[in-house]
């Protein structure tokens, strides 16, 4: 049992590095702020995994989907205003 939390950690942890290197490698916005969100959804499921349920529901909810929010309207009115 112990070997299968190990190799989920080494896989959660993978992939938060591998999601933050492709959000600082990006060079679209939109690309980059989608592999930010992911971070955050790897940084919540390894908050899950050190036994921190509350710190990983605020994770989600800040990491994954508000600042992914937040970011994507802002893009989009930038963009919107370059239009006119």
């Amino acid at each position: 049992m112990s070997s299968l939390m190990i190799i989920l950690n080494v896989f959660v942890i993978l992939g938060l590095v591998v999601s933050a290197i492709l959000a600082v490698h990006f060079e679209k916005l939109l690309s980059a702020v989608i592999a930010l969100s992911v971070t955050g959804i790897f940084a919540a499921a390894a908050f899950l995994l050190m036994h921190a349920p509350d710190v990983a529901i605020s994770e989600a909810a800040v990491g994954a989907a508000l600042s992914p929010l937040i970011f994507i309207v802002a893009l989009k009115k930038i963009r919107g205003g370059d239009d006119k």
